[in-house]
């Protein structure tokens, strides 16, 4: 199953097991079994505090639990956790054989110190890049706390349980048989689903802290490189993110950055998180601006209030709040969100093997969208408002090449139809003729460009007829000591290296204005 350079790196892993552990097997003879028994026996084969036994009797055949010799296992994977969740087989058998989680250590006494029992399930396609974020922090607390135990789920494999729950965006996580969430989600993020009292005890904290030389709100690659640049000046520097990394956690394949000839957002948000923490900079993640105060004389403090009712202050603010994706805003797009209407095809689209999907957008991105899931679904139409394609010539014609596509151009949504459980159509004005047509499907994926994160700014400062924060060309924003930089503001072209470029800028106009005031 694993070839002889996985399994040299493997073996070297396992040599920081610090106590035996055991896998239990539930297998039979199908493909995917016979696999799972082939990949247990190389774990076995790796290291001598690894063994192996097989069972009978489990919901999910085949399947696999780690766990402690003598003890009920709590990790279960129901599927081959290979591709991007091979670092979470690689994690849960370090965790359980005692390696020390790489997590504060107030996150290991919260875990610790949950009352009560919960089993959580994560549905899960191996192509997902936000799914090991997830498994991996429930694969965790599930090590840390008796009561927990953690399921990982091949929504590919297990077709039947994923069509019966109608689960139709991963990850998707149950607890105790009942949703808890969808989408990539931190450790953090997780403890404060389940720990009632966490949101007033950081809302507490954050109260706390004394005034900042530089606030930055935003944690992209805009707020990471303004917080380094801060920093590096030795004044007091914090951020604060609602999400570190932004939506660079949800781009799969990075071929632009310089230097570096490819990566994935992932990895590149996990280097600009250490690149920042190697700095004295109070990180403080999700958290959500909500109201920014402009100071009431120069020289005064600005304020920025958050959702949790803390309020913080700094000499001045670089505002870096990123955007979202831009949706549809037609009747139906809310309520079947993660119900088949979807925004990342290489996330959900292996749920949709076999069915038929719509893209909306006709840019690279809808094209590429497209494509993509040519190779998966049975059916792909892709909707475009324009008259023409706006995506790169070299995909449109990679696009009319595949024999299940559809373009439909000069093509206005209206109307995302459902059951009430899940979409079953899309409906779209002809913009030539003003008719009303409808297509059957089973699921959508918008791709039609992003929103900056500004609403909150609305009426505190200046901003453009699109919702961006005007800015000089130093990162000046219309309110003093205020500054901004990256998706969120008039930047022409929205780029990760163009971004950080104007994190350093903002960063460097804002201790401008420290000395100067």
């Amino acid at each position: 199953m694993l070839d002889s350079e996985i399994k040299g790196q493997l073996k070297a892993y396992l040599e920081r097991l610090q106590r035996p552990i055991e896998l239990v097997a539930t297998l039979d003879d199908s493909d995917k079994g016979q696999e799972m028994r082939s990949l247990l026996k190389d774990i076995v084969d790796c290291s001598d505090k690894v063994s192996l036994r097989e069972e009978t009797s489990t919901t999910y055949v085949p399947s696999f639990a780690i766990g402690v010799p003598g003890e009920t296992p709590r990790i279960r994977f129901a599927g081959l956790p290979m591709g991007h969740e091979f670092t979470s087989l690689v994690l849960a058998l370090l965790q359980t054989g005692g390696h020390p989680p790489k997590v504060e250590q107030s996150v290991i006494d919260q875990i610790k110190g949950l009352p009560g029992s919960f089993n959580f399930e994560t549905f899960i396609s191996l192509s997902c890049h936000n799914c090991p974020d997830v498994v991996q922090a429930l694969n965790l607390m599930a090590v840390l706390n008796p009561g927990i135990t953690s399921t990982m789920i091949d929504g590919a494999m297990f077709q039947d349980v994923v069509n019966a729950r109608q689960i139709m965006a991963v990850p998707t996580v149950y607890r105790n048989d009942i949703e808890f969430g969808a989408g990539r989600m931190l450790i953090e993020e997780i403890l404060a689903k389940v720990d009632t009292g966490a949101a007033e005890r950081a809302a507490a904290t954050l109260g706390e802290k004394e005034a900042f030389d530089v606030l930055v709100v935003g944690g992209g690659p805009a707020g990471a490189a303004a917080a380094i640049y801060a920093a590096r000046k030795g004044i007091r520097t914090g951020v604060l993110a609602e999400r570190f990394g932004g939506q660079v956690m949800d781009t799969l394949g990075i071929e632009n950055f310089i230097s570096v000839k490819e990566t994935e957002g992932p990895k590149l948000v996990a280097a600009l998180e250490q690149h920042v923490k190697a700095y004295d900079v109070d990180v403080m993640n999700l958290q959500r601006a909500a109201k920014l105060t402009p100071a009431a004389e120069e020289g005064g403090l600005i304020e920025v209030q958050l959702e949790n009712g803390a309020s913080l202050k700094s000499k001045s603010v670089i505002l870096a709040t990123g955007a979202r994706w831009r949706e549809m805003n037609v009747p139906g797009e809310t309520e079947y969100k993660a119900k088949g209407v979807c925004f990342c095809p290489h996330c959900d689209g292996p749920l949709f093997k076999g069915k038929r999907v719509a893209v909306i957008g006709g840019g690279n991105s809808g094209v590429e969208a497209a494509i993509d899931l040519a190779g998966i679904v049975a059916h792909v139409t892709l909707l475009e408002f324009a008259d023409t394609l706006r995506a790169d010539a070299v995909l449109q014609k990679k696009l009319y090449s595949l024999p299940n596509v559809a373009v439909i151009k000069s093509a206005q949504t209206t109307e995302v139809t459902g059951d009430g459980q899940k979409v079953n159509g899309i409906s779209y004005k002809d913009r030539l003729t003003e008719e009303i047509k409808h297509v059957e499907l089973e699921g959508i994926f918008v791709q039609i460009g992003l929103l900056p994160n500004t609403d909150w700014l609305k009426g505190t400062l200046e901003l453009s007829k699109f919702g961006e924060i005007v800015i000089d060309a130093k990162g000046h924003t219309s309110v003093p000591g205020v500054f901004a930089a990256g998706d969120c503001t008039t930047v022409p072209y929205k780029q990760i290296i163009i971004a950080m470029g104007a994190g350093a800028t903002a960063s460097l106009s804002a201790f401008d204005h420290l000395i100067r005031s």
